[in-house]
């Protein structure tokens, strides 16, 4: 009977032990902004997710998203107005999804209702700073006539290589092209390379810069952790993709998540 009730323990144990290692999946989708208010740094044309092709294209691309069956689906929306968002989600029907383009609305919301839960989650810190205009001022003042170049040139080839995608690619391509390793690589690598650099030798205002993007994903990322209970098996996160490319970074060094790419969902 003692080795029956040690086997048992060491049964029970062992399975405790997987139960707690067995990973939480996390499905990164990082967009654009479909309506494209121009508020980023570099200027790109719109692309008209209200289209008939990609109307059908969402349908398919939010069925894939119910398969998927996220527990819990985690937006672009400032955690501090989460009644707001409560109330928005409460209060809309599928009427929105003809009238709203906003990426909140046509992926998330209507991923949501689709798999019948009764909320969205606002994960947006909007309380750090982006001093890109101090950043290039940094730059002149530092006379880093290389580094004004170089930024400039970055700017403009994204914007060149983006323009071209939009009026080549449907929203399916476009959505994978920018969840690809390369694309997720392009969206740090400004920060690191070139941003962090500006200003004199005592003038830290790219470094500060940097410094405030990462606290903003950071704390994007703590909202995530704690939102997410210990019953959620699968968790979507919809967020613009300079944000999903740093918290990939994140969750490479989180032992409670693995990342489902998008294009495993989408096939």
């Amino acid at each position: 009977m003692k080795k029956i009730a040690l086997l048992l323990v060491l049964f029970i144990a062992f399975h405790s032990l997987s139960a707690q290692s067995k990973k939480k999946q996390i499905l990164l989708l990082g967009t654009f902004h479909f309506e494209n208010p121009g508020h980023d740094v570099a200027k790109v044309n719109t692309f008209n997710v209200m289209s008939d092709k990609s109307q059908k294209e969402l349908e398919n691309i939010t069925n894939k998203i119910k398969k998927f069956s996220p527990d819990k689906i985690f937006v672009e929306w400032n955690y501090e107005r989460q009644a707001k968002l409560d109330q928005f989600y409460a209060s809309n029907a599928d009427s929105l999804l003809h009238k709203d383009a906003d990426e909140i609305v046509q992926v998330a919301l209507r991923s949501a209702k689709k798999l019948g839960h009764k909320k969205l989650f606002g994960i947006d810190y909007n309380n750090a700073d982006f001093p890109y205009d101090s950043l290039v001022k940094g730059m002149k003042e530092a006379n880093q006539l290389d580094l004004i170049k170089k930024n400039q040139e970055i700017m403009k080839q994204y914007e060149t290589d983006q323009n071209q995608k939009i009026a080549k690619y449907s929203l399916t391509e476009l959505l994978l092209d920018i969840n690809t390793r390369k694309s997720n690589e392009h969206n740090i690598s400004w920060y690191l390379e070139t941003a962090i650099k500006g200003g004199k030798t005592d003038n830290f205002i790219g470094a500060y810069l940097v410094s405030e993007w990462y606290r903003r994903n950071l704390y994007m990322y703590a909202l995530i952790q704690k939102l997410t209970e210990s019953q959620d098996d699968k968790i979507m996160v919809l967020l613009g993709a300079g944000h999903t490319a740093m918290l990939r970074e994140f969750v490479t060094h989180d032992p409670n998540f693995e990342i489902i790419e998008l294009a495993t969902v989408l096939k």
